[in-house]
Formats: structure tokens, sequence, C-alpha cells
């Protein structure tokens, strides 16, 4: 079966208009008149024509893609994002290739250097761990940059991340109000901003009220780390309550305390997380954990990633955005106390 590719030419005699005409048409944010879209679009249409994406972009230097980098997807806080993402960009025009990475900083190298080789209007990295050298490297590309949900010191790096030390204060206070005495904390992967700024907050927290930290496991942002984690933590001298880095490690505490420890949640134990992923709020786990603004966080990540497309020289910005504390029943609530 021999396939006719039909052209932009055909088109415009067709609709009876300008090849440059069709050629607007198909440019997202290029001008057109209304009659003129409804004709070409309709002589596209009937003769079967697709715009060859990549032939344009190779004409305007513009691919209309982003790559979008994500470290692992078991936590249910990063598909939800990515899907955010996914439709913010689209709206805006533009189209998502996204690529897997670990949490190390090590792996990207290859991840990124694949990503410039598509040629990308711009990088959003998830959930992943950058060198300045990486990041360097695609300023000198021209290829601007985002971090989600992770932040670095490096001045000319763009990061959106919820306020993760207030978040961690947030927890810190209402447990101590909750009358607890001895309180464990699982830190995440310690390479990880988000892991320090939690834990940071959270200990602050602590010595503010005049306590320190009871208990310490690292559970690596992964399930059974957690449970292993857990397992040491309430060997002897056990918690009466813990603040887990994130939902996804906080539910496989709970599943571990209630169900090879046989201990109650919250009665014997409070347990407290930070993301507030969909599972959380499923009755199995009713859990008190921190919101990330998702929607927030990704409207800010997209603002600020176009105004650099349109602009490399616009200045970097580093956005925190608070989220509340949400009151569920894996943790003893304060008298009085209000969300």
């Amino acid at each position: 079966m021999t396939v006719v590719k039909i052209t932009s030419a055909e088109v415009a005699e067709r609709a009876g208009v300008s090849q440059s005409a069709v050629s607007r048409v198909f440019t997202p944010g290029a001008s057109a008149s209304r009659k003129t879209a409804e004709k070409v679009r309709k002589a596209a249409m009937e003769l079967g024509y697709r715009p060859n994406a990549l032939a344009r972009a190779m004409v305007s230097g513009k691919s209309r893609i982003i790559g979008l980098v994500v470290a692992y997807l078991e936590n249910q806080f990063y598909p939800d994002v990515l899907e955010k993402l996914s439709n913010a960009l689209q709206a805006e025009g533009y189209h998502v290739l996204i690529f897997m990475a670990s949490q190390t900083a090590g792996n990207i190298e290859g991840v990124v250097d694949e990503i410039l080789d598509y040629q990308v209007d711009g990088i959003i990295a998830a959930s992943v761990a950058m060198t300045s050298d990486l990041s360097e490297r695609c300023r000198a590309a021209g290829v601007p940059m985002v971090l989600f949900n992770r932040s670095q010191d490096t001045p000319h790096m763009s990061a959106v991340t919820s306020d993760n030390i207030a978040g961690g204060r947030k927890v810190a206070e209402f447990l101590i109000a909750g009358g607890h005495q001895k309180i464990g904390y699982i830190a995440g992967w310690e390479g990880a901003s988000t892991q320090r700024d939690r834990e940071a907050g959270f200990t602050q927290g602590l010595k503010d009220a005049g306590t320190t930290l009871h208990k310490r496991g690292v559970g690596n942002f992964g399930m059974e780390d957690a449970r292993a984690a857990t397992l040491e933590m309430f060997s002897e001298d056990a918690p009466d309550a813990v603040f887990v880095a994130n939902d996804h490690m906080a539910m496989a505490v709970m599943d571990t305390l209630r169900f090879e420890l046989g201990l109650k949640v919250p009665e014997d134990v409070s347990v407290v997380g930070y993301d507030d992923v969909p599972t959380a709020a499923w009755p199995a786990y009713g859990l008190t954990t921190v919101r990330q603004p998702a929607n927030r966080m990704v409207a800010e990540t997209v603002d600020i990633l176009l105004s650099k497309i349109n602009d490399i020289d616009v200045n970097p910005r580093k956005v925190e955005i608070d989220g509340p504390l949400v009151l569920r029943k894996s943790a003893r609530v304060p008298e009085g106390w209000t969300e």
C-alpha cells in the first residue's frame, strides 16, 4: 500500500489561502484569523494532512517539547503530579517527554544528555538530585531547568517545593500539643533537600518546645526500608509517636505497627506523614499528614519554566508554598486543636 503524503501547499490550494497562512494556523502562538483557521483546518481534515512538528522545530528553533525527569513512581504523589504537569504544559501548547532516573545525582547525568539530544525547550526535574555541573551544562545549552519538589543551594537554579521546614515544625507542634513524650522520626533518602528540610523543621520544633528527638530511623522513601526502620525503632523503648518523611513510607510504618507488632494506631502510637496522597484518606489508613499543595506547585513550576523559555536571562526563582496539616485518625488530636 502506497501512502501519499499531503503537503501544506496542497492544503493551501484547497483552502484558498497562502502556504504561510497554513503554517501560521498550525504553529502554536502564531496569529491567524478565525475564518482562515476554519478554512485551513477543514481542508486539512478533508485531505488527511498532519503538520510535521519536527520540521517545524528545525525551522523555528523551538521543539515545543519539555523533558520531565522523575526518579520513582512508587510514591503516589508523583503520578498525580506528572498528570498535572503534563496537562498544564499541554494547555500552553507543549508536548511532554518523560524520562526515568534514580534519586542520586550520578545516574541523572546520562539522562540529561539524552534529554538534550531531543532538543527540548526546557526541563523539569522532579524528585531528583542535580549537581552544579549538570545545571551549568543545561544553562550552556540554553535549556532552562526547574527543580520540582527538590531544591539546591546553587543560586542560579530555579526550584519549587512546599515549605518543608514549616511543615516539619507544624508536625512537631502538633505532637507536642498532643502530650507525646517519646517522639521518633523516620527519614527519607538523606540526599534529598525535602528530607533535610522536613527533619530540620521538625527537630527545631521539638527544640523550641524544650524536648529532643527520642529515636531516628532511615526509610530512604521506600516501603521495605521504612518497615525495617520501624521494626528497629520499636524493638525497645518504643516511641509513642512517629513522624514519617512521606506518606508512602508512613503507610508501611502503620502496617508494620499494626500487623507485625500488634500495636494500635493512634492508641499506642500516633503516626504522621507528609504529602497527602490519595491513599492517605482511605479508611484503612486515615493518615494525618502535611499536604503538599500540588496544584499551586505545578502552576508555579510551569510559570517559571515558560518565563525562562521566553527569556533565558530572567532571574531564577525559588518558591516555597505552605501546606496545611490535614487531621485524620492516625494521630491523637490535642484537645481544642483545629486545622
